[in-house]
C-alpha cells in the first residue's frame, strides 16, 4: 500500500483541483452565453468575469504544482506562461517568461513551487526570474523591500523546521521531495537584495 506522504499530497492536489474545475467551467461558460445574449455590461458582470477567470489561472497552477506528475509527462512553456499570465496580469510582482521548450511535468512542478516559495520574499512586489542552464533551474526574486522568514527558507537547505509552517507556505515542506522525484537537488540562498531556490540536475 502507498504511504508516500508526497505522493498522497499530490493525489489530494489532483483530486481538489479536478472536482474544483468543472463548476468553474460552467460558471464561465454561463457567462460568455450572457455576453453572447446580449446582456447589458455592468461593473458586476466585470467583476465576476474576473474573478472566475483568476479562479480559473489559480486552479491551472494548482493543478502543475500540486497535482499529480507521472514520469512520461510534459509541459510546455507556452501552458506555464499563459496561466501565469492570467494570474498575475495585475499584481505588482513581474513573473518573467517561462523559458521556451517542454519539459517533465515533474521538472515543471518543482519550478513551480520555487517559484511559490520566490513569491513569499516580495510580499510588497518585486521581479521573479526562472533561468534554465546547463546545471539546472534557478528561479529567483529581487525586491527594493525583500521580507523573507529565514526559517521557511532553511527547509529547502535541509532543516528540519521546528513546527508545521502555516498553510500559505506549504510549498516549503513540499518542494524538496517534489525536487527529488523529478532528479534535482534543491537549495536555496537568501540575501538582502534576492532569495534564490536553486534546482541542480541530479
Amino acid at each position: 500500500m502507498v504511504s508516500d506522504t508526497n505522493a498522497i499530497a499530490a493525489l489530494i492536489g489532483s483530486r481538489i483541483c479536478h472536482d474544483l474545475i468543472s463548476p468553474i467551467g460552467a460558471v464561465s461558460n454561463g457567462i460568455e452565453l450572457l455576453e453572447l445574449s446580449g446582456a447589458a455590461a455592468s461593473p458586476e458582470l466585470a467583476l465576476v468575469v474576473d474573478s472566475v477567470a483568476h479562479a480559473n489561472a489559480r486552479i491551472r497552477f494548482f493543478r502543475l504544482a500540486f497535482g499529480v506528475a507521472s514520469p512520461d509527462q510534459e509541459t510546455g512553456a507556452e501552458e506555464v506562461n499563459s496561466i501565469l499570465h492570467d494570474l498575475h496580469a495585475d499584481e505588482r510582482t513581474v513573473i518573467d517568461a517561462f523559458p521556451p521548450g517542454h519539459y517533465p511535468r515533474r521538472e515543471v512542478r518543482a519550478v513551480l513551487l520555487a517559484l511559490l516559495c520566490a513569491e513569499q520574499a516580495v510580499p510588497y512586489g518585486g521581479r521573479i526570474t526562472m533561468t534554465l542552464s546547463d546545471e539546472g533551474w534557478l528561479v529567483r526574486a529581487t525586491a527594493d523591500r525583500m521580507n523573507s522568514d529565514p526559517e521557511l527558507w532553511d527547509l529547502l537547505n535541509g532543516t528540519q523546521g521546528t513546527a508545521l509552517p502555516a498553510p500559505a507556505h506549504v510549498q516549503f515542506l513540499i518542494l524538496p521531495a517534489a525536487a527529488w522525484d523529478a532528479r534535482l537537488d534543491c537549495s536555496a540562498n537568501l540575501t538582502d537584495e534576492a532569495a534564490e531556490v536553486q534546482l541542480r540536475r541530479a
